[in-house]
């Protein structure tokens, strides 16, 4: 639905997690008319959290589509392709589908393809950083046949696009990649400070680190590392499981990229709380749930 002027009034999200209540709250007195949504967790915190940003919880993901000319899938890695295969009847003529998910570019062009042949268009969305503290203003790379069009309307919502290319995939191809080396070394910061602690040699290695890299802050960036497996462990596997997919499409093995989803879904399905922002607090706390 839109306006004269061309404002987009009704907004939905497939998936209602921390992106899609970022990208609402920061919208704040910008924010369309109408936002629907729907979620496979139909709880009661799901619903609570609806009504915390305005939104309209929808049953199906169809009455959450109807309307709505711009669509946010924002689901774990592994559910997105089956999202849109889900939604896909729902979609209105010439809709956006920003897919926004952590995926492989085969998969993003899999799901291209349900989307477009429903008639909506879809857009390779790759969100660059963590969505707090910028919220709708986290950077993001979009690519595909709809690129132009789709960068004006993320314009209109106040949102901070930057154009990839034109085909579906090269958004998340930078994305995929970029993440080898990130969640691969949250999964390196794992393997590395945990074993030193359980051997009782946690203070030498560290100290043999700054000095060879004192720049890095190890113990700093190690608490941080650490705290975003603790948190987001399970989801960051979802998406290295994709990694190593784009890996082995580029002909490599994805070794690395496998291994790093193993150590992210371990720390991550601990479900334990971070605490406060120590390296060895946070090394022993994992330890004790291991």
């Amino acid at each position: 639905m839109h306006s004269n002027s061309g404002k987009i009034e009704q907004v939905a999200f497939i998936g209602f997690g921390e992106a899609a209540a970022a990208f609402t709250s920061g919208w704040g007195a910008r924010r369309p008319l109408r936002i629907t949504a729907f979620d496979i967790d139909a709880g009661t915190a799901m619903t609570a959290r609806y009504a915390a940003h305005d939104v309209a919880g929808c049953q199906t993901p169809q009455q959450a589509l109807a309307g709505a000319v711009a669509v946010f899938s924002v689901v774990t890695a592994d559910q997105a392709l089956i999202a849109a295969s889900a939604a896909a009847d729902g979609i209105a003529p010439g809709a956006f589908w920003f897919d926004c998910n952590s995926c492989a570019p085969g998969t993003k062009r899999r799901a291209a393809e349900v989307i477009e042949r429903a008639g909506g268009r879809y857009v390779d969305v790759a969100v660059m950083a963590p969505v707090h503290p910028k919220r709708h203003h986290v950077p993001v790379l979009v690519s595909g046949p709809h690129v132009q069009e789709a960068f004006a309307a993320l314009q209109s919502l106040d949102m901070r696009p930057e154009i990839a290319g034109s085909e579906v995939g090269q958004a998340s191809s930078v994305k995929m990649i970029r993440s080898v080396m990130v969640k691969g070394i949250e999964a390196l910061t794992a393997e590395c400070f945990l074993a030193a602690q359980r051997a009782g040699v946690e203070e030498s290695v560290i100290a043999s680190l700054e000095a060879s890299d004192p720049a890095l802050e190890w113990r700093r960036r190690g608490a941080y590392n650490l705290e975003r497996m603790m948190v987001h462990g399970r989801r960051r596997a979802a998406e290295m499981r994709e990694v190593a997919l784009t890996i082995r499409e580029l002909g490599f093995s994805g070794a690395m990229s496998a291994a790093s989803a193993e150590w992210q879904e371990e720390i991550g399905g601990l479900r334990a709380d971070p605490g406060p922002a120590n390296l060895t607090t946070r090394l022993q706390t994992v330890l004790d749930r291991m």
